[in-house]
C-alpha cells in the first residue's frame, strides 16, 4: 500500500513526499512554493493552473479550464489530488519568470506531535482510575450470618478485590439496605481513591446488579475563550467523543482581568459562575448526544483552568489575584460534588480540579505539565501554552520555574477584524509572490474564506514581513506596485479575498490594526519566557526541548513564529507540541490515581515569578514590539530570508 507520493515542482526541480489524496497547492505550499489562488482551495477563481507532465492527478477540472486545455494536462491545483508520484509544472501566470520562486522560500516546519500512550500506564501498573466501579455478590444474610449490610460490603471488598479501609458516609448507608435487595445483593460499588494513602477510599454510589463495566469519566479545560471537554471510558482508557464551545463568561469580557472585574460587583460572581457552569454544560451535552451513556454512569469529572476561570467556577472571590501581592483565596481544591458547582451530572458524581501554582499560573499549567511527561523528563524543556494568557514553565523533573502573561486573543482570532477560531472557512496557510504580491489562500476543509484563525493569521504576518509588504513596526509598504493594499476606514490594510472570492460576500483584509494587535500578543509571550530564563540563569542556547501547548500551539508553524519573534530561533528538530496540555493533563488524571499524586508534588516544586515585579520584563516586552525584534541579531535565520526575498524581486524585477 502506497504511504506517500512524490511530487516534482518544474520550474524549480523541488520534490517532496506528501500523503495520498493531497491536493497539489497544499504540497506546494509545503515545497516552500507559491501558486496564484485567492479563493481558498476552492476552485471558484481559476488562478491556479498547473500543467501534469509526468504522472495523473484526481479532479481540478472545472468550467474555467477549456476541454482542449484539459487535453494538455491543465488542471487546477486547488481541487487535483495526488495519487501517485507526479511531475507538475507551475505555470507562468503563477510563477517567477525567472522559474525560481520559492527557492529562498524555507521548508515549513511543525513541531512533532507527542501523544499520550494509555499503554504506557499499563506497562507502569498506573492504569487505576481514581473513581472505579466493583461488582459484588454479596451472601444473602440467615440466621448463621447476621452480619450489618455496611459491614457485609466492607467484608466483600476486601475478600473478593482487597480493598480495605473504606469510608461509608451517612448519605451512602441511607441507601444500603434498598439497594442490596433489588437484585438479591447482586451490586456495583463505585469506590473513589484519595489522592493522599493516609486518608480513606469512598464509596461513591451503590446500585444494584452489575454497572461494572459502564464507568465513564469526563475531562475538562476551562479556557478563557473557549471550553473543551472529552468523554472518557475508564475501562479501556480510550477517548469516547469530544467536543468544544465558547466560554460563555466572554460576552462579559475576553480577558480574565475584566471578568475578575465584573465578579466584584454585586451579583457579578453568581454570574461568572453561572456561564462558565452552562459552558461546561453544553459541552457534556454534545459529548453525550447520541450515545448510549446515562448521566448517572459518569462517575467523575476532572476539569483545569486558570487560577482566575477556577475561582470563578468555585465562586470563589478573585478581588486580589489581580491586586498586588496577588493571592488567590486557594491554590488547591478539595473533591467537591457536582450538584454543588451546578454541573448537570448525578449527584454520587465528584468534581476534581487541578491545584494552581500562584494567581497567573494555574491549574491548566499544572494539568499540562503532567500531560506533556515535562515532570519526569532529564532535559532541560521550556514548556510554552500560547492562548489568551501564555504561560511558560522551564526546568526538568528536578526543578521547574514558571510565570505567566497576558497575550490577548489575537492567537484565537479576538481583537481582529476578521479573526475566527479555527473552524471551515478559515484562512489557516497563505503564501505572497513576491514579485506581484498576490497571495495563494488556502482554508480548512476548502470551503470559501470566511476569516483568519491564529495560525492563519501567524502565517501571514511573518509572510507579508519577509516579502516587505510590512516593516518592522508593522506598518504597510504604501509605494509597493499592487492593488491590494488600500487605505481603510481604521488605516491601511491588505485585501487577501475579494468580495466575489469570499464566502462573506465582503472583502476579507488584514489591518494595520489587526497587525499591531497580533504584535502585541506576541511581544508578551517573548519577553515572558526570556524574562523567565534569565531569572534562572539561563539562555535560548540552554533549552534542549522546548514543548508548546494550546489549541494555536498545535497548529503553529515554527519558521514563521520565529519570523516574527514569537520564538527565539532554535532548532525545529528539539520541538515537540501536545494539543491541548490541560485536557490531556486531565485525561491522564482521570485514568490513573498514580499521577493525581504526582500532581501535588509537580506542583508544590514549581517557582512561580510574577513579571510585572521584575523589572526587566518592562524593557524586554517594548523592546519585543517590532518584527522580529528590535535587536535583529537574535533572529538571523528570519533577517535572512528577508534579504534574499527582497535580492529576488529587485532581480524580476530587472529582468
Amino acid at each position: 500500500m502506497t504511504t506517500s507520493c512524490s511530487i516534482t515542482f518544474q520550474p524549480s526541480g523541488r520534490t517532496v513526499l506528501v500523503a495520498p489524496g493531497t491536493v497539489v497547492i497544499r504540497a506546494a505550499r509545503r515545497a516552500g512554493l507559491h501558486i496564484n489562488a485567492s479563493c481558498g482551495g476552492t476552485g471558484v477563481c481559476g488562478k491556479c493552473r498547473i500543467r501534469v507532465e509526468e504522472g495523473s492527478v484526481e479532479g481540478g477540472l472545472s468550467e474555467r479550464i477549456k476541454p482542449e486545455d484539459a487535453d494538455q494536462g491543465i488542471r487546477q491545483a486547488c481541487t487535483a489530488g495526488i495519487t501517485g508520484d507526479v511531475v507538475i509544472r507551475i505555470l507562468e501566470a503563477g510563477a517567477l519568470k525567472s522559474g525560481q520562486l520559492g527557492t529562498e522560500v524555507p521548508e515549513r516546519h511543525r513541531a512533532a506531535l507527542h501523544v499520550f500512550d494509555i499503554d504506557e500506564l499499563k506497562e507502569e501498573g498506573i492504569f487505576i482510575p481514581p473513581v472505579e466501579k466493583f461488582f459484588l455478590e454479596l451472601p444473602v444474610p440467615d440466621h448463621n450470618d447476621r452480619q450489618a449490610d455496611a459491614g457485609r460490603l466492607l467484608r466483600a471488598m476486601d475478600e473478593q478485590y482487597g480493598e480495605r479501609h473504606i469510608h461509608i458516609s451517612l448519605y451512602m448507608m441511607r441507601q444500603l439496605r434498598r439497594v442490596f435487595r433489588e437484585d438479591n445483593f447482586r451490586v456495583t460499588a463505585t469506590l473513589a481513591r484519595p489522592v493522599n494513602k493516609r486518608f480513606r477510599s469512598m464509596l461513591q454510589h451503590i446500585q444494584a446488579g452489575n454497572w461494572s463495566r459502564r464507568n465513564y469519566g469526563l475531562a475538562v479545560d476551562i479556557g478563557t475563550t473557549t471550553v473543551y471537554g472529552q468523554l472518557i471510558d475508564k475501562q479501556t482508557g480510550k477517548i469516547i467523543a469530544e467536543a468544544g464551545d465558547y466560554n460563555r463568561q466572554i460576552s462579559y469580557g475576553e480577558d480574565v482581568i475584566t471578568r475578575m472585574i465584573f465578579a466584584e460587583k454585586d451579583d457579578g460572581l453568581d454570574k461568572m459562575h453561572a456561564m462558565a457552569a452552562e459552558s461546561v454544560n453544553n459541552v457534556i451535552d454534545c459529548v453525550l448526544q447520541g450515545r448510549d451513556i446515562d448521566r448517572d454512569e459518569i462517575t467523575s469529572i476532572t476539569l483545569a483552568g486558570n487560577t482566575a476561570m477556577t475561582h470563578l467556577f468555585l465562586k470563589l472571590e478573585p478581588h486580589n489575584i489581580r491586586r498586588a501581592p496577588y493571592v488567590p483565596v486557594s491554590t488547591m481544591f478539595p473533591p467537591i460534588r457536582v450538584t454543588d458547582i451546578g454541573i448537570d451530572l448525578g449527584g454520587h458524581c465528584m468534581a476534581l480540579f487541578y491545584p494552581a501554582v500562584s494567581s497567573y499560573v494555574g491549574g491548566d499549567i499544572v494539568a499540562g505539565i503532567m500531560g506533556s511527561g515535562m515532570y519526569r523528563t532529564d532535559k532541560i524543556t521550556l514548556f510554552i501554552d500560547i492562548g489568551t494568557n501564555a504561560e511558560i514553565v522551564v526546568g526538568n523533573r528536578e526543578w521547574l520555574a514558571c510565570a505567566a502573561c497576558s497575550a490577548g486573543p489575537a492567537f484565537e482570532g479576538g481583537g481582529i477584524r476578521h479573526g475566527m477560531r479555527a473552524g471551515a472557512g478559515a484562512i489557516d496557510d497563505f503564501s505572497l509572490d513576491p514579485v506581484t504580491l498576490e497571495p495563494m489562500i488556502m482554508t480548512i476543509q476548502a470551503k470559501p474564506p470566511v476569516g483568519i484563525c491564529g495560525s492563519g493569521l501567524l502565517i501571514l504576518i511573518a509572510t507579508l514581513y519577509e516579502c516587505g509588504v510590512i516593516d518592522q513596526s508593522g506598518h504597510y509598504n504604501r509605494d509597493l506596485d499592487t492593488g491590494r493594499i488600500r487605505e481603510g476606514r481604521s488605516g491601511f490594510e491588505y485585501v487577501l479575498v475579494r468580495a466575489g472570492d469570499s464566502g462573506i460576500d465582503t472583502d476579507i483584509v488584514l489591518t494595520e490594526v489587526d497587525i499591531d494587535n497580533f504584535i502585541r500578543a506576541k511581544g508578551a509571550i517573548y519577553s515572558g519566557l526570556t524574562t523567565l530564563l534569565h531569572e534562572v540563569g539561563l539562555s535560548v542556547a540552554d533549552i534542549e526541548q522546548v514543548i508548546l501547548a494550546g489549541a494555536f500551539g498545535s497548529y503553529i508553524d515554527l519558521d514563521s513564529a520565529m519570523t516574527v519573534g514569537l520564538l527565539p530561533e532554535i532548532d525545529p528538530e528539539k520541538c515537540l507540541y501536545v494539543g491541548n496540555g490541560s485536557l490531556m493533563g486531565c485525561r491522564m488524571s482521570e485514568l490513573s490515581n498514580h499521577i493525581r499524586r504526582d500532581v501535588v508534588r509537580t506542583m508544590q516544586m514549581m517557582t512561580s515569578f510574577e513579571l510585572s515585579e521584575v523589572p526587566s520584563y518592562t524593557d524586554n516586552y517594548v523592546a519585543s514590539l517590532f518584527l522580529p525584534h528590535t535587536d535583529g541579531s537574535l533572529f538571523p535565520r528570519a533577517q535572512q530570508r528577508r534579504r534574499n526575498l527582497e535580492e529576488l524581486r529587485r532581480q524580476e524585477k530587472a529582468g
